[in-house]
């Protein structure tokens, strides 16, 4: 019978038992088979219409009512014999690599009457264990055994320090045979009479045990372990395995009575095909125990076919099952639809494997083969090897959803993930953002000014605890301490209060890194206690901890720290000549560049690149730009070896590099300069910013925790605003960074953010900061109702342009063109007065009306004189104004463009 028989059977049996629908894993442990190979026939079963499947958590099958009716008369006969593989040519590479060793099992199988003992050669990994299981199958499938024949496993390796030990669990042992031995035990090779044992590392048996294993081999018995009278006989056919080579270790006189040897090559001698169909094995078995599709990024399959696989299969399954693991988490902490596999997901063993594509690239080719950049495994489905980036976008809604820190974590843990792995998952740096913090607070603490968001009783409390911790520590605070810390309890208490948890995620590392903050945090938080009649958790008293570490002045050093920007491509000159051209626009030798000459190895580049990545690092990380290839690779890699943070960006473009440039000069951080080329890389210009139409005004406040100053500020806003305004504001978190611009792109596909209000500047592109002080002493709520008005005159000229243009839409138009100036303004590195924005802003408006409509340029007089004069902005304003030809499909000429950049060189504020 074959093996899709059997789970046919077993499924009738137990639904019949149990009446009702079985589940895989239910009718795995009732075969005693590996889940995987069960779903995969259910799902075989299931597509010939012999079973029906019911959808949910978990899928359970039964037998279909046609089945049933079809099949009364012959229950046991499913498929036919002529169409069911055997399960050693169901093996990967049965017809390649494994051809030889399958017919050496099927042999030895079928020699008459019994079979043959066999010894299965290979490295660990190469699936012995599998193998053997499999000539197992194959023995019941052509009834040289029956169905319900044992197959005993036993690692010779497990007792190896015990050799007696060894021998008892084979043998069997008589009560008193050693000390220790309290009873009669019988052996397992008495347990697998009638069928076949496996003895995994023969190699680690002692020469006693190997003799009396060939003595039963020759004679048909054997004798239990302390007893010399009685023979117990046993019918077994017996299958071992070793990593060594058998003469090295193996008695002559045993090997001589093993008549077949199988060696399985080890996965280096695989052909990149076999481990391909390996690999999508493991991932629809992984998509099956997830019950989700999973994708995976090309070259990251392309690593896994070419890496350096320490461990054969038995790796290459683990090193699957991680970074399935990650994505799974990744997909689960950030709420996305989809399960990704990026080359971030990799172990970096795995990563290396694409720095080998240059030696087997026309085998990936050939495999690969009108393949998209995402391909697609399913348990459900066949691979789809056609799934490309647009299909990838649909996927994609909704990436950039995350919870507060204390949200996920109280999830993470619920899923009963441990604190390391949390840590490692939300990959939060407090250290860093906890000194960002502190050190862009005001200088001055303001008493007054601060009770109008902080409970004057925290405020005096603060300043209690801080003179107790200056006595304690021997050390003076800075103001910043004391307005930090107001903020921070204002939020904290309200907290523990309302009975909501609160989470440090590096508590640990607190308690052991400021062990002497952290005993005076301690006492404050008795105080605390007793003053508000409340228990402090320890977390909370992590954060106190923190506080009182501090020393704002020790991150002001690294404030003028930039963003390392890095160009490596192929060829001798290529990256070189494009980042001198970047540079000289840029105005400043900023960038730098690596040139990858064709013969040179991925292996080779790759420790250049790490040496050049760390010289260029000033703590704010390193932004690359690369062409092809392996060099995709190189970011995550060095990430993983240095803990240097490095984003990469593939397909390089000179318009790229110089925004990535223009960007890092200016300050801006590494996420942000990548989101802004990636939008260049994706689409070939800057995209717009502001796309929609109309949309609502938001301000957003900001805090440590989103729940303290941030709401108070936002009930000031909301109160000294004028409510015709139609402002809406929200309250954020910047506890992490990442998950805060996470937010602020969600928002911004909704909103129009005006402004952020808040203790630090966070850096909004765009958008501009008012800090908390400003709006205590009101002269931030005057610059927000300011900014408001501008883009209420905004919405006007809108719908006064729109009656004088021709089938255009004014708002968007103005949208677009008030973006572009955005863009001008960073590019140059210049502002420019509100008056003149307006200026630009009907002119290039009505500019693009008339050349839609088949309007002529307006020559400009001496224009070459004025282009030499003024050659960099030219070209600067030039790319700016790119995104309004793509997206008008309108081309300004050399005289229109010059008009534009007088106006904007002849009224800048530099």
């Amino acid at each position: 019978m074959s093996k899709i028989n059997e789970v046919y059977d077993a499924l009738r049996e137990l639904e019949q038992r149990e009446r009702r629908g079985i589940n895989a894993a239910e009718l795995s442990n009732f075969m005693g088979l590996d889940r995987a190979n069960v779903s995969r026939y259910l799902n075989k079963l299931y597509s010939n219409k012999l079973v029906d499947k019911i959808d949910g958590r978990p899928v359970v099958y039964c037998i279909a009512e046609k089945a049933k009716e079809e099949n009364k008369d012959e229950p046991n006969k499913v498929v036919s014999d002529s169409k069911a593989s055997n399960s050693l040519d169901m093996l990967v590479g049965s017809n390649l690599s494994l051809q030889m060793p399958i017919q050496q099992a099927k042999a030895a199988i079928l020699y008459p009457p019994r079979g043959l003992h066999t010894l299965i050669l290979g490295e660990t990994g190469v699936g012995k264990s599998m193998f053997a299981e499999a000539m197992y199958q194959f023995a019941k499938e052509y009834k040289m055994i029956d169905q319900d024949a044992p197959f005993i496993r036993f690692n010779c390796a497990d007792y190896a320090d015990n050799p007696q030990l060894v021998m008892a669990q084979i043998f069997g042992v008589k009560k008193g045979a050693y000390t220790g031995a309290d009873q009669d035990r019988e052996g397992l090779l008495k347990k697998a009479d009638g069928g076949i044992i496996f003895l995994d590392e023969i190699h680690r048996l002692s020469p006693q045990g190997q003799e009396m294993l060939f003595t039963y081999i020759d004679k048909g018995y054997f004798r239990v372990l302390g007893d010399t009278e009685k023979l117990v006989r046993a019918e077994v056919q017996i299958i071992s395995a070793t990593t060594e080579e058998p003469q090295s270790f193996l008695l002559k006189t045993f090997t001589r009575r093993i008549p077949m040897t199988i060696t399985l090559p080890p996965l280096a001698d695989r052909s990149i095909s076999e481990r391909y169909y390996l690999l999508e094995e493991f991932i629809k078995a992984e998509s099956k125990r997830l019950t989700k599709s999973i994708y995976f990024n090309k070259n990251a399959l392309i690593s896994f076919l070419l890496y350096d696989c320490p461990n054969n299969i038995g790796q290459l399954k683990s090193d699957v099952q991680l970074s399935c693991a990650k994505a799974f988490l990744n997909y689960k902490a950030n709420s996305r639809d989809y399960i990704l596999i990026e080359q971030a997901d990799l172990h970096q063993r795995v990563k290396k494997g694409l720095m080998k594509i240059q030696d087997h690239r026309e085998e990936i080719d050939q495999l690969l083969q009108n393949v998209g950049d995402v391909l697609k495994f399913s348990f459900k489905d066949d691979v789809d090897l056609k799934l490309g980036l647009l299909e990838l976008d649909e996927y994609k809604k909704g990436e950039f959803f995350y919870d507060i820190i204390e949200n996920k974590l109280e999830s993470l843990k619920k899923k009963g993930i441990e604190e390391k792995e949390i840590n490692e998952i939300l990959n939060i740096d407090i250290d860093r953002y906890f000194k960002k913090y502190i050190r862009d607070l005001p200088q001055k603490f303001r008493k007054d000014e601060i009770s109008k968001i902080v409970d004057i009783e925290i405020v005096n409390l603060v300043e209690q605890v801080l003179g107790f911790a200056t006595k304690k520590l021997n050390r003076d605070f800075d103001e910043k301490v004391y307005f930090g810390l107001a903020l921070h309890l204002q939020g904290s208490l309200d907290r523990i209060r309302q009975g909501t948890k609160i989470f440090h995620p590096k508590l640990n590392f607190v308690r052991s890194e400021y062990n002497d903050e952290f005993m005076v945090a301690m006492e404050i938080a008795q105080i605390i206690d007793k003053k508000f009649n409340i228990e402090v958790p320890l977390d909370e008293i992590g954060y106190i901890t923190m506080f009182l570490a501090t020393n704002p002045y020790e991150v002001d050093d690294n404030v003028d720290g930039k963003v390392g920007v890095l160009v490596i491509m192929h060829g001798h000159t290529t990256a070189s000549s494009m980042v001198e051209v970047a540079n000289s626009l840029i105005g400043e030798e900023f960038v730098e560049a690596l040139d990858m000459p064709l013969n040179m190895k991925a292996e080779a580049m790759y420790e250049v690149a790490k040496i050049k990545i760390k010289e260029m690092d000033n703590g704010k990380g390193v932004f690359l730009l690369v062409d092809m290839g392996s060099l995709t690779n190189f970011g995550d890699m060095v990430k993983e070896e240095t803990g240097i943070r490095v984003k990469t960006i593939d397909m390089v473009s000179t318009l790229s590099v110089i925004e990535a440039g223009r960007k890092a000069l200016n300050g801006r951080e590494l996420e942000d300069i990548y989101d802004s080329c990636l939008e260049i890389s994706r689409y070939g210009i800057q995209a717009s910013r502001l796309k929609e139409e109309k949309r609502d005004k938001l301000i957003l406040t900001t805090c440590f925790t989103g729940e303290g100053s941030a709401e108070r500020l936002k009930k000031i806003i909301l109160s000294n605003i004028e409510y015709n305004y139609g402002i809406k504001v929200e309250a954020l978190d910047i506890l992490d960074k990442e998950d805060f611009y996470s937010k602020v792109r969600e928002l911004n596909k909704k909103y129009n953010i005006i402004a952020v209000v808040g203790a630090i500047n966070t850096y909004l592109e765009n958008v501009p900061f008012i800090s908390a002080t400003d709006i205590l002493t009101g002269e931030g709520t005057k610059y927000l109702e300011e900014l408001i008005k501008q883009e209420e005159e905004y919405e006007k000229i809108a719908d006064s342009i729109g009656k004088q243009l021709t089938g255009l839409d004014s708002g968007k138009l103005v949208l677009d063109v008030r973006s572009m100036i955005i863009n001008i303004e960073e590019k140059l590195n210049i502002k420019i007065s509100y008056e003149v924005k307006i200026g630009i802003l009907i002119h290039t408006c009505f500019l693009i009306d008339k050349l839609i409509n088949g309007g002529k340029e307006t020559p400009f007089a001496m224009l070459n004189n004025f282009r030499n004069e003024n050659n960099r902005e030219f070209i600067l304003i030039k790319q700016c104004l790119r995104a309004i030809e793509m997206s008008y499909e309108v081309n300004i000429g050399e005289n229109e463009l010059a008009y534009i950049v007088r106006m904007i060189i002849n009224n800048c504020v530099i």
